[in-house]
């Protein structure tokens, strides 16, 4: 850290102690109750990253999917998540003789799959315009649906408390969809942006519910991307709002945050855990997710790069390994392990893939993309609240 990063996290420190209200708001963020920016990252990977006019489509893909061949869909869909987290707790147990406790959290935390950098290589290359693109970006998705499950069901203490989540997350997933559009034609395209604060009103309260019910705030987020996202991703300039919300504020704090408890020390000392855990991941994956796209038709190529985009991690491994260290279940070692694994799993994998197994012939060029629409508070037609 030079001086002049220094100096300014210094400033902000002298502030923010001098500072009731600017303290206040850090540590409402920064609060594990709310997983940082992580939760409000969950509803954005399923608005913006999935095209609202696709929505209904996917939705349908998805049903008939599940409904016609029920096997073929837990196969080609839920295998990315079970063979890692599997093959990485039986590493943390029995190789790293970590507890059983922390051990299952590992399996979590190393089974994700990264939508944000699988989307981000899709639209860089305009994959996420072809029906290859949009297919493995949906098993991301359910990928990410079995952490999300496993790291509530895992370690939920299923009291009374429980029950009132439940009862209150599912009235919640019955009515907002019905809520929503109607909020949004009543309340919307004002300078007072109603429209995000319901949705930020709905994530953080379902969010602080989970929390008080020893949950996991990521499963109500994550459950709440799926049901708005019909709402949500048809709103263009609202999704613009969102993400400059999330990517600009929410989330550096999550990740300063997150980036702050790891011990380099202890990552220096025992380098091996980090480097097995990474192995292990990519390893599993390749079991898991190749088979099965070679099952499915996909040609060798694509079978490859599907896998490797597969082998990516970063929030939620990341959320579930502050989880894990937030509640005890794992030491900061363990916890250093787990962040540069996930954070390596992010960037050896897709360099991998884009480097040797690109499918270019898959590259759309002819397509230029949509040009971006004008700021939403400079259109006139804005009115007052």
């Amino acid at each position: 850290m030079n001086f002049f990063d220094a100096s300014i996290l210094h400033f902000l420190n002298g502030f923010a102690q001098k500072s009731y209200l600017v303290d206040s708001v850090a540590v409402w963020f920064t609060g594990d109750a709310f997983q940082k920016g992580g939760v409000v990252m969950l509803l954005l990977w399923w608005a913006w990253f999935i095209p609202g006019e696709h929505v209904e489509e996917n939705r349908q893909k998805l049903v008939c999917a599940s409904v016609a061949a029920p096997a073929a869909f837990i196969v080609s869909r839920l295998i990315s998540f079970v063979a890692p987290f599997l093959g990485c707790a039986a590493l943390a147990r029995w190789v790293l003789g970590w507890t059983p406790e922390a051990s299952w959290l590992a399996g979590i935390a190393m089974s994700t799959t990264s939508v944000a950098v699988v989307y981000a290589v899709m639209l860089e290359f305009g994959l996420n315009r072809t029906e290859y693109g949009k297919g493995v970006l949906a098993a991301c998705f359910i990928t990410d649906l079995g952490t999300v499950v496993a790291l509530g069901v895992i370690f939920a203490p299923f009291s009374a408390r429980t029950l009132v989540f439940l009862a209150a997350g599912t009235a919640a997933f019955v009515v907002l969809p019905w809520l929503t559009p109607r909020f949004f034609r009543r309340f919307g395209n004002r300078p007072s942006e109603l429209e995000a604060k319901f949705l930020m009103a709905a994530l953080f309260g379902l969010g602080a519910l989970a929390t008080w019910a020893d949950s996991e705030a990521v499963l109500p987020a994550y459950l709440l991307g799926m049901v708005l996202a019909g709402t949500v991703g048809k709103d263009h300039a609202l999704i613009r709002r969102l993400r400059t919300l999330t990517f600009g504020l929410l989330t550096p704090f999550y990740f300063i945050r997150a980036g702050s408890l790891v011990s380099l020390p202890a990552l220096a000392a025992a380098p091996i855990a980090f480097l097995v855990l990474l192995v292990v991941k990519m390893v599993t994956k390749v079991i898991g997710v190749y088979p099965a796209a070679r099952a499915f038709g996909l040609p060798v190529q694509e079978g490859v790069y599907t896998t490797l985009l597969m082998s990516t991690g970063l929030t939620f491994g990341t959320i579930s390994a502050l989880f894990g260290l937030s509640h005890g279940i794992v030491d900061q070692a363990q916890y250093s392990a787990l962040v540069a694994a996930v954070i390596g799993s992010a960037v050896v994998p897709t360099l991998i893939a884009n480097a040797f197994f690109l499918p270019r012939h898959l590259v759309r060029r002819d397509e230029p993309q949509p040009a971006a629409e004008p700021i939403a508070t400079a259109d006139p037609a804005r009115r007052a609240p």
